[in-house]
């Protein structure tokens, strides 16, 4: 069987979250609570055969993929494909009203699939979805019949896997937990959600 099960999460309570700093913020580490929803995460896939594990570039993704990296012993792969949404010029802000601009372009993105739209100079959704799929499509390529993980972001996994499973505006409104996986499937014709976090 070529069916590849991806277990998807967004990575572990980071300290960007609990500032509420907006953009990628690349170098944000996990909080202490953060370190332990990790570690709990080599729990919850304790039974799964893991062949590969996969995240962004940001340190917390990266943090959050660690111990289960460590419990397996496998390599972690890095992808910037993976990164959150880049919000160019606002890129760091605490500023309340770009937080909100971008909740509403998160919106037109999944709601009303208006992809042209972008915070500030930033990325717009087309380029996201088409780099976050990438990075599906490389790692399913990778990995035919195989169990493997991805720790990402909320944005960038919730705007890319509503459309590449099908799932359109029912992610909307239900944002993805710290660090809870979630399994997609591609059998090399179909992305299937079969349960979207709630």
């Amino acid at each position: 069987m070529s069916e590849v099960r991806i277990w998807c999460l967004r990575h572990a309570e980071s300290e960007n979250v609990t500032a509420r700093i907006a953009g990628a913020v690349p170098r944000s580490p996990l909080t202490t609570r953060g370190r332990r929803q990790a570690v709990d995460v080599t729990r919850t896939l304790r039974d799964e055969p893991i062949t590969g594990i996969y995240c962004s570039t940001a340190l917390r993704a990266q943090q959050t993929a660690a111990p289960l990296a460590s419990d397996r012993d496998i390599d972690i792969t890095t992808l910037s494909d993976l990164n959150e949404v880049g919000i160019g010029e606002h890129e760091g802000t605490a500023d309340p009203a770009v937080r909100r601009h971008t909740a509403e372009v998160l919106r037109a993105w999944i709601v009303e699939q208006d992809l042209s739209q972008r915070v500030g100079d930033g990325e717009s959704g087309y380029q996201v979805v088409t780099r976050t799929s990438r990075a599906f499509e490389q790692i399913a390529t990778a990995h035919p019949g195989e169990t493997v993980v991805v720790v990402g972001h909320v944005a960038s996994l919730g705007v890319t896997l509503s459309r590449l499973c099908g799932l359109g505006r029912s992610v909307w409104g239900t944002p993805l937990a710290h660090a809870s996986p979630f399994l997609v499937t591609w059998d090399r014709a179909t992305w299937r959600c079969r349960s979207w976090p709630r």
